[in-house]
């Protein structure tokens, strides 16, 4: 069995502290997800748009946003990064061509991505990877330094168009404004009444809801920022790949420090963007992009300071975060896809229909029971086969060609 060492690990350790990783930060992503599964879209970034946050609702939603939004996804996107350095290396020291390789997974990933968005769940982030992931390759031999630095300029990028979006938005009637609120931010109940209708209903009755969604994702939502966000923190993970910090080469007092550090930082941010919010009444001219912009910087800073306190955990704790966290890593995409799968049957139509029935605190039970199956189901798929399902799938897109799945007996 792996562990985490304080000097510079071998290979099997640093596949062993990407997938503790990988498989925590899928953890964390569904906290967040369950509220796109379970409620309106609009929900999402204006939770008052149903009614005000109170008690328990109020305290669940705090402590998904101070903790969790755009923390986990930012762990995640750091080491799909850090995936595309050692994937395209591993097949260059194999005689392969290791971009056009990382081209052909990219155009899998795509296809993947699209089904998932369009016939599944407007949330997908396969398709945005795929994407980023075509133009982050260029950069996988750039020193740490520059890599940081292309980082933080691309991760600012939308707070850039985000100004000149809101700039236009002021520009428009009150009447064309009211439009656009309805359109984006405070939906009228009659709209409301018709996504629960939709969700709620057949899997063709969903499709209203759901291709409107995600085309929009894909038409608006990437180039204005999504691409920008995603590819800073692509090469960012490069970075953090190339400086061990990631791979568990740090030391216990580098890693106590970026723990303390992120957290603290983080939490400064993510709360005092909070505060504005609810201070600013959740505004559509100041929520929609502005309100959004201190919890875009608190995510890597606090997401850094989950990767310290998971690597301190793991050597700690090194068999317990291996048989959690691991086989959920090195099954990430499946179990990505697994988390939709119970989550819109759980929720929509073709399953129990449960879409907007309950509130926060019992969503919380949904994310709990996937949390459950999640490392159960990976240990013992795994013990039968190399790879999770979806991964023999885009593994076998890669390659044009099926790829041996079962493990071979045991002489």
């Amino acid at each position: 069995m792996s562990t985490l060492h304080a000097s510079p690990t071998d290979s099997a350790g640093r596949l062993a502290a990407l997938d503790i990783l990988r498989g925590f930060a899928l953890f964390g992503i569904l906290v967040m997800n369950i509220q796109a599964f379970a409620m309106i879209a609009d929900a999402y970034t204006h939770p008052v748009v149903t009614g005000p946050l109170e008690g328990a609702e109020f305290a669940v939603w705090l402590g998904a946003e101070l903790f969790f939004n755009n923390k986990f996804i930012a762990i995640f996107t750091l080491l799909f990064g850090a995936g595309i350095v050692l994937m395209t290396g591993r097949a260059a020291e194999g005689g392969d061509d290791g971009r056009r390789l990382h081209r052909r997974r990219m155009a899998g990933l795509a296809v993947i991505g699209l089904a998932h968005g369009y016939l599944l769940w407007f949330g997908d982030i396969l398709f945005v990877y795929a994407v980023c992931g075509l133009i982050a390759v260029l950069a996988r031999d750039w020193p740490v330094r520059r890599l940081m630095r292309w980082a933080l300029g691309l991760f600012a990028l939308p707070m850039l168009t985000g100004a000149l979006i809101t700039l236009a938005m002021l520009q428009l009637s009150a009447e064309d404004l009211e439009a656009l609120r309805a359109e984006v931010w405070a939906p009228p109940a009659d709209a409301i009444a018709a996504e629960i209708a939709a969700y709620r209903g057949s899997w063709i009755e969903q499709m209203a809801a759901r291709v409107p969604e995600s085309f929009g994702m894909h038409s608006f939502v990437l180039p204005t920022e999504g691409i920008w966000g995603t590819l800073g923190l692509m090469l960012a993970g490069m970075a953090a790949f190339r400086s061990g910090l990631i791979t568990g080469a740090w030391s216990d007092a580098a890693y106590v420090r970026l723990a303390l550090g992120g957290f603290a930082v983080g939490l400064v941010l993510a709360g005092t963007g909070a505060w504005l919010n609810f201070r600013m009444g959740w505004q559509m001219e100041y929520s929609l992009y502005f309100g959004r912009m201190l919890n875009h910087w608190a995510g890597p800073v606090m997401g850094a300071g989950w990767i310290g306190l998971m690597m301190l955990a793991a050597r700690r704790l090194p068999a317990l975060a291996t048989a959690i966290f691991a086989p959920v890593g090195r099954t990430a995409l499946s179990n990505y896809l697994l988390q939709s799968l119970i989550c819109t049957w759980v929720f929509y139509g073709h399953g129990l229909g449960l879409f907007a029935a309950l509130d926060r605190v019992e969503q919380l039970w949904v994310v709990l029971g996937v949390w459950l199956v999640m490392p159960v189901w990976s240990r013992l798929w795994l013990t039968r086969f190399r790879f999770g399902p979806a991964e023999w799938l885009w593994r076998s897109m890669s390659y044009g060609r099926m790829q041996p799945l079962r493990k071979p007996a045991a002489s």
